[in-house]
């Protein structure tokens, strides 16, 4: 593809996902961006890739687009068309003019439509602007939304900002190595082998980082199970866990698996799983991805209105593993379309549903077992606050801190983190932002 066919095809893809943003469904970019390109199979690799970066580009950006944009156009029209959007981006990310810019929109054959008047006008407007502009918003100026900057600013303090820029670059390709197959060490020579180079993760003690970003789901390694993309924060989820061989463990909000398959392997195959969810289709997947890894010792529950299941297995499980729905606000360096999509309402509506799901799952605790309440959210809102009104509900059980837990895990890496819950971030761990708190019943 010329430079202006993907352009094209990244304008395109941009007004995909935002036309998709604006209905009732809100379906996540990448979803959208793979339906985008499964309907046109004719663009290879490498374009896909440059054209989904542009895209992308301009998706991370988009709440300090809008704002320069807003700015430029003298607060008149509708929202930026996908057009200006992108062009924005060139200027006010890649330094491009709009001359250089209106050298693409040609409007021959694959190229886009050539640049109205207005629209130069605009993008001359925003030459030699800086993305962060001294005259937006705090929260603008840090890219993030509004309704979520009062709960960062209480977890990072004078930190935020450092925090915020982390947030706006690109996140790492990590993997775990599956040790029902292979071992850490095993699964890096696999990958070398293909050409692909991975180095140990520093905290999780089954993870890979490929620093190149090479597609890794067309390697042997992963075909045959020995590695599944999981970021090391996940797995530091599963790690906390600690569930062992022998277990009877439940994973709640088992979505398509990825944890399962951590805490099966961590399990070595012996004692039993029970992956549950409320969506089908997300149990239907992780049975295949269990299948590819040697699972064996997992089944899967689906949770449905008037499910006598709980009750029936109330008090049974050594393990109860909630990684519970919530703002992602953790991920926005990987989703960063979700920092749009959110709000408030989205915030409220989720810590509600955080706070049934711990009481429903807290019931299948045996006494001396453990509740572990996960989040990849880094709002207080639906983490400290969630754990500290659930131990005001359930006086039986008690937080266990993390660094009297993490010895017996990894003795040989100093604790991550100093308070009495798992926290991990893209400046602090660089890894996604995650929450975890071990809570055991008493005996």
């Amino acid at each position: 593809m010329t430079p202006a066919a993907r352009l094209a095809a990244a304008i395109e893809l941009l007004a995909a996902v935002e036309a998709d943003g604006a209905t009732a469904r809100r379906r996540p970019a990448d979803a959208v961006a793979n339906d985008f390109f499964r309907a046109r199979r004719f663009i290879g690799g490498s374009d896909r890739r440059a054209v989904a970066e542009l895209a992308w580009g301009a998706i991370r950006q988009r709440l300090r687009l809008g704002w320069h944009l807003a700015q430029a156009e003298r607060g008149a029209g509708p929202d930026p068309t996908a057009r200006l959007l992108l062009g924005a981006q060139l200027v006010l990310v890649e330094g491009w003019t709009p001359e250089r810019i209106a050298g693409l929109f040609t409007g021959e054959r694959f190229a886009p439509a050539p640049l109205a008047p207005g629209e130069i006008a605009v993008l001359r407007r925003l030459s030699g602007r800086a993305l962060a502009d001294p005259a937006m918003p705090e929260g603008l100026r840090l890219n993030l939304p509004g309704w979520a900057l009062p709960g960062l600013a209480a977890r990072f303090g004078d930190r935020l900002p450092a925090e915020a820029a982390a947030m706006d670059g690109p996140a790492p390709l990590d993997l775990r190595a599956n040790l029902l197959r292979t071992t850490r060490e095993a699964a890096q020579a696999a990958l070398a082998k293909e050409g692909i180079a991975a180095e140990p993760t520093p905290l999780s003690p089954w993870g890979l980082r490929v620093r190149d970003r090479r597609p890794v789901t067309g390697a042997a390694a992963f075909k045959d199970g020995l590695v599944e993309v999981q970021d090391e924060g996940s797995q530091l989820i599963a790690l906390v866990t600690d569930a062992r061989p022998g277990m009877r463990v439940a994973d709640y909000c088992a979505g398509a698996g990825g944890k399962t398959l951590a805490l099966a392997a961590a399990m070595g195959n012996r004692g039993r799983i029970v992956a549950c969810d409320v969506h089908e289709g997300r149990l239907d997947g992780a049975v295949r991805r269990l299948r590819r890894a040697g699972v064996d010792n997992a089944e899967r529950h689906l949770l449905e209105a008037g499910d006598k299941w709980r009750k029936r297995r109330g008090r049974s499980f050594d393990r109860v593993l909630v990684d519970a729905p919530c703002t992602g606000s953790g991920t926005w360096r990987r989703n960063p379309d979700a920092r749009t999509r959110t709000t408030s309402q989205d915030l409220a509506e989720l810590a509600a549903k955080q706070t049934a799901i711990l009481d429903e799952a807290s019931e299948l605790v045996r006494p001396g077992g453990r509740l572990v309440y996960a989040t990849c959210s880094l709002l207080p809102e639906e983490d400290e606050m969630q754990v500290e009104g659930f131990l005001q509900r359930h006086p039986d059980f008690s937080a266990v801190p993390l660094d009297r837990l993490w010895p017996g895990l990894r003795p040989d890496v100093p604790v991550p983190g100093a308070g009495p819950h798992l926290v991990l971030s893209p400046a602090g761990q660089d890894t996604d932002g995650f929450f975890a708190a071990v809570l055991e019943r008493a005996s």
